[in-house]
């Protein structure tokens, strides 16, 4: 039976029958930005939603998508966010010495060692817990110091305080902000804060997790874009995994809306330079 007629009994225009045994051309280009998003999905732990992936892919690859068209590249690839939910942090009664909330939810200084935030959260390893103290600088939400433990004591935060103090070569009159969990009144830390030159310290409102927003966040983002559901086998695993995260993640890879969707590594990269260029101008 000719053409002609088969399009007849099926109803089919002759145009549209020869368009669609026509070889399709490949579009390699679409190819390759499809491999270049499933690369950046899996270098996140396949957490990357399309908002990540299109900072991502304009940041470091200079390619301008729509999150529409992200969105759906990912759908046809099969690539779903795998974040999860998150639980509170419970802070004993207990108290030491408390300070008032000087931040009070200032929460963007215009340079960096200015404002420092710290906070505990627990990690899921086999048979129980481990506690995660962390030192954010609040300029570009960048982690400076950061201490792992078995218990979530004074010497956990004091330790995470020590580290950022050390590595931002000895910042003078900062301000540390924290909520009012006991390993933050104690003696002991406090002990810790005199040791950092001209550092004071402010404590969020009792029960108000909203005053110390921005370090809650950070252990949102890793507890769901990193951590597997069933947490770590034990407390080394835990640590390697915290450290591969904040070194050769969140800081240099992990775009963040806070910062105009550059990394903290590469904020900060630019608030230098920039100083660095009007004081040789001046």
């Amino acid at each position: 039976m000719s053409t002609r007629k088969l399009c007849e009994l099926f109803d089919v225009v002759r145009s549209s029958y020869y368009y669609g045994i026509q070889t399709k051309p490949i579009d390699v280009e679409r190819i390759k930005l499809k491999a270049l998003i499933r690369q950046i999905f899996n270098d996140s732990q396949q957490s990357a939603g399309a908002r990540t992936i299109i900072a991502i892919l304009w940041n470091d690859h200079s390619i301008r998508l729509t999150r529409y068209l992200a969105g759906s590249l990912m759908k046809s690839m099969g690539l779903k966010s795998c974040q999860q939910k998150t639980h509170k942090y419970k802070h004993a009664d207990e108290a030491h010495k408390t300070h008032d909330n000087i931040l009070d939810r200032n929460f963007s200084p215009v340079s960096p060692n200015q404002v420092w935030t710290g906070d505990v959260t627990y990690i899921r390893i086999k048979g129980g817990w481990c506690y995660l103290a962390i030192v954010l600088d609040l300029f570009a939400r960048r982690i400076v110091g950061f201490s792992v433990s078995d218990s979530p004591n004074s010497t956990l935060t004091a330790k995470a305080l020590q580290m950022a103090y050390q590595t931002r070569l000895k910042p003078s009159g900062l301000l540390f902000h924290s909520d009012q969990g006991t390993h933050y009144t104690s003696k002991k830390f406090a002990e810790s804060i005199d040791d950092c030159d001209g550092m004071t310290q402010s404590m969020s409102r009792r029960g108000n997790c909203w005053d110390n927003a921005p370090t809650e966040r950070f252990f949102r983002s890793f507890k769901t874009e990193w951590m597997p559901k069933g947490g770590y086998e034990d407390i080394a695993e835990a640590s390697s995994a915290i450290s591969d995260y904040i070194w050769g993640y969140y800081q240099t890879v992990r775009p963040h809306s806070f910062n105009n969707y550059l990394t903290p590594a590469e904020t900060e990269r630019r608030y230098f330079n920039q100083n660095l260029l009007l004081g040789v101008l001046n």
